[in-house]
C-alpha cells in the first residue's frame, strides 16, 4: 500500500490528539513527581493487571512477594501507553501510590485502529485469543474473520467460542452450524458452552485455557462477563443485558482486566467491541490471513495481481473449484475494500 496522506481535518485531529496526550502527560509528570523517591521502595518486576486512566494497578512478580500483592502506580510520563498484560518495573509507594519506572519487552500485543484511524492496544503478552459469538446478538463471520487475521498476523493461537449454546433454536441453529462446520472444516478450534453451565465452562472453555496467557475478544452483549463470573465465581462482575431495541449488546466491560485461572494460565477481558478495524495492516498480511488461501499466494498469472477480475488468478480459480469458500473470499474482498476505502479517504 502506498504512503497515505493526511487531509487537514484529519491533521488537525492528529495535532489535537497530540496536545492532549502531552497535556495529560504533563499532568501525571507531575503527580509523580509530588510522592518523590523517597517514598518508593526497590524496583521490583510487575504485571498490569487493570488500567484506570491515570494509574494502573500492578501485581508484583518477585517471587518474594505475597501471593496477589497489588497496588496502583501512576505511569512515567516518558512511557508509551500501557495496557493489561505488559510487564514492567516498577517501585512500590509508602502512600499506597508506587510508580510504574520501564516496560519490559512485549512478546505480542493485540491492537485496533481507534475511530481517529490511530493504533489503540487492547492487550499484550498474549498467546491465545478466544473469539467469542453467540445466536444472540447475530453471529457475523467477517467479524470472526477479522479477529482471526489479526491472531495469524500476531501468531496468536485462536479459539472460536460459540457460548449461550441454550439459545440455539429452530431460527438459528442452521447458521450457528454453517459456521461450526466452515470454521471447523479450515482447522480452527471450535468451542461450544453456556455461561450458565458452570461445568460446561469448566471442561470446555478452561481446560482451553489453562497454562497460557489468552484474551476472550467479540461483540458486546455474547457473554464475555458472564463467561468469567461463571469459571470464577466472580458475582461482582456487571452482567449488560442485551438492549431491548436493537438486540445489540450493551458494554459491561470498560477497560481490559487481568484475571487469574483455577486450573492455572490468564485470562484478560476486553470491553467488547462491534466491529474490529484492520486498516494497519498490509494486504499481503490480510491475504496470508485467510489460512486456506496460502497455498495459492504467488501463483497467479500477474505478480501484481488484485485477486478481483484478472485471467489466471490463483485465489480465484481455487475459489471456482471449491478449495476456497465463497463465503470466505467475499469476507476477504469485504476487509481488502475497507483498506482501500481508508487509503481513498486518506489521499483526498
Amino acid at each position: 500500500m502506498s504512503k497515505r496522506k493526511l487531509n487537514r481535518r484529519q491533521k488537525w485531529r492528529i495535532e489535537k490528539i497530540q496536545a492532549e496526550k502531552a497535556a495529560r502527560a504533563e499532568k501525571k509528570l507531575s503527580r509523580v513527581e509530588e510522592i518523590g523517591s523517597d517514598a518508593l521502595g526497590p524496583e521490583r518486576h510487575g504485571r498490569i493487571v487493570a488500567h484506570f486512566g491515570q494509574t494502573v494497578e500492578v501485581e508484583s512478580l518477585n517471587p518474594e512477594a505475597p501471593d496477589n500483592e497489588r497496588q496502583r502506580c501512576f505511569v512515567r510520563a516518558n512511557l508509551d501507553a500501557l495496557v493489561t498484560g505488559d510487564e514492567v518495573i516498577w517501585r512500590a509507594g509508602k502512600d499506597d501510590n508506587g510508580v510504574v519506572e520501564m516496560r519490559q519487552t512485549r512478546r505480542s500485543v493485540l491492537q485496533r485502529p481507534d475511530k481517529y484511524g490511530q493504533l489503540k492496544p487492547v492487550a499484550a503478552n498474549i498467546d491465545r485469543i478466544v473469539i467469542v459469538v453467540a445466536p444472540e446478538p447475530h453471529p457475523h463471520a467477517n467479524l470472526i474473520d477479522r479477529y482471526l487475521v489479526a491472531a495469524e498476523t500476531l501468531d496468536i493461537t485462536p479459539a472460536i467460542l460459540f457460548n449461550k449454546s441454550d439459545l440455539i433454536d429452530a431460527r438459528n441453529q442452521d447458521k450457528v452450524e454453517q459456521l461450526i462446520v466452515q470454521y471447523t472444516g479450515l482447522g480452527y478450534e471450535v468451542l461450544r458452552t453456556s455461561a450458565n453451565d458452570i461445568v460446561e465452562c469448566e471442561t470446555t472453555l478452561l481446560d482451553w485455557m489453562s497454562d497460557h496467557t489468552s484474551v476472550l475478544v467479540g461483540q458486546s452483549g455474547v457473554g464475555k462477563s458472564s463467561l468469567i463470573r461463571s469459571i470464577l465465581g466472580d458475582q461482582s462482575i456487571k452482567v449488560g443485558a442485551l438492549s431491548e431495541s436493537t438486540g445489540k449488546g450493551t458494554h459491561t466491560t470498560t477497560t481490559a482486566r487481568l484475571f487469574h485461572l483455577p486450573k492455572g494460565g490468564m485470562l484478560v477481558d476486553s470491553p467488547g467491541i462491534r466491529e474490529f478495524g484492520l486498516w494497519h495492516i498490509s494486504e499481503q498480511e490480510l491475504l496470508e490471513g485467510f489460512i486456506e488461501f496460502r497455498p495459492f499466494i504467488g501463483h497467479c498469472k500477474f505478480r501484481d495481481c488484485k485477486h478481483q477480475q484478472e485471467p489466471g488468478c490463483a485465489i480465484r480459480e481455487a475459489s471456482e473449484s471449491g478449495e476456497i469458500g465463497q463465503e470466505r473470499l467475499h469476507s476477504y474482498e469485504r476487509i481488502r475494500n475497507s483498506l482501500d476505502d481508508v487509503e481513498t479517504l486518506n489521499n483526498t
